[in-house]
């Protein structure tokens, strides 16, 4: 009996064992399955946070005025809804970063956040920005963040607010210097009347023939004057001067046009579009950082907006009706242009944009207050040229200077200015 019942529990034993351990490697898997799981939501999470570093703040200011700006502001409703707080009212960040990506998807996917937006909104749909990744998206919700926090200044006293120094020289102090020259003048007449006529006095106490005290005390009259040979001398070298002088501007202005404002098919305002509503150019001019030529918006660049507004008329036919028409027409707008370079010059947008970092009111004015745009500059060759000379060149986290800098810094501690990188060589525009 002794061994059998040693037997028993040997065999309970071993047939017990391998199904312990199962259940035992199961539990273990969940266990890690269900950590894991936890953990990469964790970490999910955590990626999707929405920055306060500066450096991200900044790059979403960037990529928020070329992208979002024409429809969005930070506190205030505009053609989309205000952003501020968006990170609280959207279900989730994915869900926001998916809605930027692709709007129209999410809606046909029945959410009913986005369904509530597209209709509150008029049934219009949001851009696809699918080239905009995920970090971006987080840049610009950073920045959206960032500027939702701020307290807005009080105004200034009178309902305006402050300006900086006004660099051009006040109307009072040129009147104030053409009424120097005024006086200037008359005070060297009455000094010649004074010479002339201490000369006759002392001409009066010297012996003189008849003939020449006459003279000196003929009396001076406009025909007298106008018969001297003096006078007919200055006339004609005063005439032939101008003459010259305007021949020569003449020659000078061939292929200039400055101040022109040809009539656009379209009354677009700039006033409105870039000032009014501080829609950033590169939203609409779109190759001004990307290659040689700024481009002219397309028709579907203007529905973006259009498709909701569609308030705003001058006198007569609606203006924003023609861009429905030239949209569902399929048809472009022929637009007149105004800024034109000659052939055999080399002008490149995104290089002066994007490197040099040069605004645009630099070379085309004050463009935000124009309703009708003309061309604000010259655009000749000194014009050009001038700006070169005088320009810094804008080597800030652009490593591609760092030896230039360098070497420069050698020889001078003034800003590097871009005529000594070559800005002034002439392979340089003319190719």
């Amino acid at each position: 009996m002794s061994s059998d019942s040693r037997f028993v529990p040997l065999v309970l034993k071993t047939d017990t064992e391998p199904h312990m351990n199962k259940i035992f490697i199961s539990s273990a898997c969940k266990f890690l399955s269900l950590v894991f799981f936890f953990a990469l939501i964790s970490y999910t999470s955590s990626a999707q946070e929405i920055s306060a570093e500066p450096a991200a703040i900044k790059a979403g200011e960037s990529l928020f005025n070329a992208n979002c700006k024409a429809c969005h502001r930070v506190k205030t409703k505009l053609v989309g809804p205000a952003l501020a707080g968006i990170e609280s009212r959207a279900p989730s960040i994915d869900w926001i970063i998916d809605f930027v990506h692709n709007s129209s998807a999410v809606i046909a996917s029945g959410d009913d956040y986005a369904v509530k937006l597209y209709n509150e909104y008029n049934k219009t749909q949001m851009t696809a920005f699918t080239g905009l990744k995920n970090e971006d998206i987080l840049n610009i919700l950073a920045y959206v963040k960032a500027e939702a926090e701020k307290v807005d200044a009080p105004p200034t006293p009178g309902g305006s607010t402050a300006a900086g120094p006004v660099s051009s020289t006040p109307s009072e102090y040129l009147n104030i210097i053409l009424i120097g020259m005024v006086i200037i003048l008359l005070l060297i007449l009455i000094i010649l009347g004074l010479l002339v006529s201490a000369l006759k006095r002392f001409l009066d106490q010297k012996e003189l023939s008849v003939e020449d005290r006459e003279m000196v005390h003929s009396p001076i009259s406009i025909s007298s004057i106008t018969r001297s040979p003096g006078f007919i001398f200055i006339v004609v070298f005063l005439v032939a001067a101008l003459g010259f002088k305007a021949v020569i501007n003449g020659l000078f202005s061939v292929g200039v046009q400055q101040g022109y404002a040809p009539k656009q098919p379209i009354a677009f305002s700039h006033k409105i579009h870039a000032g009014q509503y501080e829609i950033d150019c590169q939203y609409c001019h779109v190759g001004a950082s990307k290659g040689k030529n700024a481009t002219i918006p397309s028709v579907n660049i203007c529905m973006n907006c259009h498709n909701q507004i569609k308030q705003g008329s001058l006198t007569g036919e609606t203006e924003i009706s023609k861009i429905v028409a030239a949209y569902e027409n399929n048809k472009p707008i022929e637009w007149v242009r105004i800024h034109n370079l000659p052939d055999l010059a080399y002008f490149n947008h995104s290089q002066h944009v994007n490197v040099a970092g040069v605004e645009c009111q630099t070379c085309h004015g004050p463009i935000e207050t124009m309703d009708v745009v003309r061309q604000h500059s010259l655009l000749t060759m000194g014009w050009c040229i001038d700006c070169h000379r005088k320009t810094d060149v804008n080597t800030r986290g652009n490593a591609y200077y760092d030896k230039l800098v360098e070497l420069h810094n050698m020889k001078s501690k003034a800003p590097m200015k871009v005529e000594e990188i070559g800005g002034l060589e002439c392979s340089k525009c003319h190719y």
